[in-house]
């Protein structure tokens, strides 16, 4: 007879699951991506290690797994901005807007998502990361183009060109480190936002008046920054 698992053990598989990647991401905000180890994320989960490796065979494939959630409620937080926009010029400036809060919002977990290294190989859930975010982009930026709002350019190229100045500027190694003013949040958001709307070929005044209505930045997305 084949066993068929019921509905409430699925459920509770699952949570386990979610309670081991909360566990993980927990750390990963805390100390980086160097901070997650299999026992300590136990540990955070109250399970025991080996039920960590009964979900995830190795921490290859843990860290993997954390990179592409926080990359899909990455991506799910751009398209919900943008698709709440009036217009595909205010669609990207929120898609832009929104990937800058996101990085800054929790610098060790984006720069350990990004390019911390760490001791097991992670590169492919990395490029897959970037890749989904930058065709997030390039779409809004194709939109905008097709609207008569931008001019003709290679969207996927300003795309990942766009996405690389944002990480390098709010979390790469020349990132400014002072950043926990608030207001200091939200100027550096804006800058990064008015200089990538501007190297798409938004004009000054109307890149200006879509970086203004991008100013109200949720209080509960910069706790940790």
């Amino acid at each position: 007879m084949v066993y068929r698992r019921t509905h409430q053990v699925v459920k509770r598989l699952a949570a386990r699951r979610s309670a081991i990647l909360a566990a993980a991401r927990e750390a990963a905000a805390e100390g980086g991506m160097v901070a997650v180890q299999i026992a300590p994320v136990a540990v955070r989960a109250n399970v025991a290690a080996g039920t960590v490796y009964r979900y995830f065979p190795s921490k290859a494939d843990l860290i993997s797994e954390l990179i592409a959630e926080v990359s899909r409620d990455e991506l799910a937080a751009i398209r919900r901005a943008a698709d709440a926009a009036p217009g595909p010029s205010s669609a990207l400036a929120a898609a832009v807007t929104t990937v800058a809060v996101h990085t800054l919002s929790q610098r060790k977990l984006a720069w350990g998502i990004l390019a911390e290294p760490v001791d097991v190989d992670v590169s492919a859930s990395r490029l897959a990361s970037r890749r989904e975010i930058a065709g997030e982009i390039a779409s809004r930026i194709d939109a905008a183009v097709r609207a008569g709002h931008l001019p003709a350019q290679d969207t996927a190229l300003a795309a990942t060109a766009l996405l690389g100045a944002l990480h390098e500027a709010l979390v790469g190694p020349l990132a400014p480190d002072n950043l926990e003013d608030p207001v200091k949040l939200r100027d550096a958001v804006q800058t990064v936002t008015l200089l990538a709307l501007r190297a798409v070929g938004v004009m000054d005044a109307r890149a200006r008046g879509l970086v203004v209505q991008q100013t109200v930045l949720p209080a509960k997305a910069l706790e940790g920054a």
